[in-house]
Parts: structure tokens; C-alpha cells; sequence
């Protein structure tokens, strides 16, 4: 077969899982860089929330980048790989926490990445993101 259908990640999606992400962050206190990428790792939307770390933007973009290529979290890379990878990826690739696949009926459509807090409070937040998709 030489062709086969895929689903893909919508705008109104994005723009949902913003707003419940900054939400969670807004509750937890923690502001966050969020971003969030299509199956292929381009960008369909991100935000700085304010008060949040400048350069957590670039880490947020690499942990959805990552989790969208492996189809896992970005921390699921085992740790004696981490240093390697990056540097073999330009830095495309990481290891840190707060990156999340997003998954829809199985299918990997995307990733969404978190930065600026610990690691516990960006998978937080990229939770509460994701939680978005079940309920529509």
C-alpha cells in the first residue's frame, strides 16, 4: 500500500490544550513555556506564560519534539543516553521530563512539552493538557 490515512492534530486542539495547560500551571503557581507539535515535530502552538523562564521555551520545544519522534515520554530515553543523544541530535533530543506523546485512539498525532518548573510539575501540567483530548 502506498498510501494510508492519518489523523492529525487540529488547531482548536492545540489552542484547548493551552488553555488547560497554563490553567494547571496557574494552579500549581508554576509559570510554564508550552509547547505543543504536530506527529512531524513542527510547531502548532506555544506560549510563555508570564514570569516563566525565557530559555524553558527551548527546552519545552525539545521535550515535545523528542516525545513526538519516540512516541514515549522524553524522559523515557535511558539515562546513559541522554548526553549522547543530544549531542548526536544537535540538541533535538533530550532526556529531561515534561515531554508527553499525544496519542489519539492509539495513534501518535503529536507531543506536547513543558518548561520552566521540576520535572514532576511539567508532567503535571502536560497532563492536564492531555486530559483535554479525552473528554472531547
Amino acid at each position: 500500500m502506498f498510501v494510508e490515512q492519518s489523523l492529525k492534530l487540529t488547531h482548536r486542539a492545540a489552542l484547548a490544550m493551552l488553555d488547560a495547560a497554563a490553567t494547571r500551571a496557574e494552579e500549581i503557581g508554576q509559570p510554564q513555556c508550552i509547547v505543543i507539535v504536530d506527529a512531524s515535530g513542527e510547531t502548532l502552538a506555544q506560549l510563555r506564560m508570564t514570569g516563566a523562564k525565557y530559555l524553558s521555551l527551548k527546552s519545552a520545544r525539545t521535550k515535545a519534539r523528542t516525545a513526538a519522534s519516540i512516541g514515549a515520554p522524553s524522559d523515557a530515553i535511558p539515562e546513559a543516553f541522554g548526553p549522547p543523544i543530544a549531542a548526536a541530535t544537535g540538541g533535538d533530543v533530550t532526556r529531561l521530563g515534561g515531554g508527553l506523546p499525544i496519542l489519539v485512539d492509539g495513534h501518535l498525532v503529536g507531543g506536547i512539552g513543558i518548561g520552566s518548573g521540576s520535572a514532576e510539575q511539567d508532567i503535571d501540567v502536560a497532563s492536564a493538557a492531555l486530559a483535554v483530548l479525552a473528554t472531547e
